[in-house]
């Protein structure tokens, strides 16, 4: 049994491992410098421009819905898109920046990415705590 959970162990810390590794980190803007990011004042209306026609009321695909803060912070079913206070470990800037390869959001067709000025205030309301 120990030599089972030993194997579970370590085929988890390789899997965290290599999805690390497969972000990169240098295509991630910076975070905004404006203080006082809130979801209601200055995220929801970037989401419902470009993230809603498939996370909104109507339709969540991967069941991840992002048109209210608790959706948000519940995140889909691959589990947390964000990490309050830590934008960079976050899987909602990871994608919406282009930094997992093949994983853009939105991807081609269903929307206009989001401009380097949005991802960085969707940073700097993740930095200063997902309010």
């Amino acid at each position: 049994m120990k030599r089972i959970l030993l194997t579970c162990a370590t085929a988890a810390a390789t899997l965290v491992a290599l999805s690390a590794a497969d972000v990169d980190l240098k295509k991630i803007p910076p975070a905004s410098t404006k203080t006082d990011v809130t979801y209601a004042k200055d995220i929801q209306p970037i989401f419902k421009k470009s993230c809603y026609k498939c996370h909104g009321e109507e339709k969540q695909k991967g069941k991840l819905r992002l048109d209210s803060l608790a959706a948000v912070m519940k995140g889909g079913e691959d589990g947390e898109v964000i990490t309050a206070g830590k934008s960079e470990k976050s899987p909602l800037i990871h994608a919406v920046s282009g930094a997992v390869e093949d994983g853009l959001m939105p991807p081609d067709g269903k929307g206009d990415p989001l401009t380097k000025e949005q991802i960085g205030l969707i940073r700097a309301w993740i930095d200063q705590g997902a309010k």
